[in-house]
């Protein structure tokens, strides 16, 4: 139920926001591999879960251009 709200959420923003929120993710994913190569990143299983959010995110991104 979690994962649809997300989605829902990410289908109701433009095309901007989705861009801005996918370079976000891209960021933080980046941050999240440099804490894990120094040893100093406690949850790693955020990074798994980051990258299915990009996922989700370009996804909506490609459902948006087609319909467009």
């Amino acid at each position: 139920m979690k994962i649809n709200k997300y989605v829902e959420g990410l289908k109701a923003k433009s095309a901007a926001e989705l861009n801005e929120e996918l370079v976000a993710a891209k960021k933080e994913l980046f941050n999240l591999r440099f804490q894990n190569a120094t040893n100093q990143l406690d949850n790693t299983s955020r990074i798994k879960e980051v990258r299915k959010n990009i996922a989700r995110i370009q996804t909506v991104i490609t459902e948006k251009s087609k319909l467009a």
